[in-house]
């Protein structure tokens, strides 16, 4: 797939700087046996960087893998969240920060931090790279927001349109979608 008219939203630098920021507020909240949960795939370069800017902040967290999706192979949410690919780890008595791209719907995140705290987490932190506070269908707050984004389709640092364009290492949009 050749590479559409892609505005970029959010550059390299800004979005390592607000990583960065994220990691300082993470840390300052002084979470225990802190527990990082990637929600695939989206959140993976995400997640990545932040996890790195986490240690650099001085936490230790252990790190698990969460693949739940309401949207599959479209560009809007079914309704319906089916967990793809569960945690392997116990999370009772534990603090878990739910890591993840974009929260639009709230659908998913609402899910996954319900379903953690029903396991028995102490605590659950929400930390999202974008937020598109308009489109809440359920009520979901996320405890820390890299940015509020138009109401546009992005694409770029792990997100797709149909499983292209996730390597890009900036956040975009391309015209006509969304």
């Amino acid at each position: 797939m050749t590479l559409p008219n892609v505005t970029v939203l959010y550059d390299e630098n800004r979005i390592a700087a607000r990583n960065h920021s994220l990691a300082v507020e993470i840390a300052a909240t002084n979470p225990e046996r802190l527990l990082a949960v990637a929600v695939l795939k989206g959140s993976f370069m995400f997640a990545a960087d932040l996890l790195r800017a986490l240690h650099g902040s001085g936490l230790e967290p252990e790190v698990e893998f969460m693949h739940v999706s309401s949207y599959r192979e479209a560009t809007v949410s079914s309704g319906q969240v089916e967990i793809l690919r569960d945690v392997q780890s116990d999370v009772r008595d534990r603090d878990v920060l739910l890591i993840d791209d974009i929260l639009e719907s709230g659908r998913t995140l609402a899910f996954a931090k319900d379903l953690l705290m029903a396991r028995g987490a102490r605590r659950v932190l929400v930390c999202v790279l974008l937020e598109k506070p308009g489109k809440r269908a359920v009520h979901i707050d996320p405890d820390f927001v890299g940015f509020t984004c138009p109401d546009v389709f992005v694409v770029g640092y792990g997100m797709d349109v149909a499983h292209a364009f996730r390597q890009l290492p900036f956040i975009g949009h391309i015209k006509g979608l969304g």
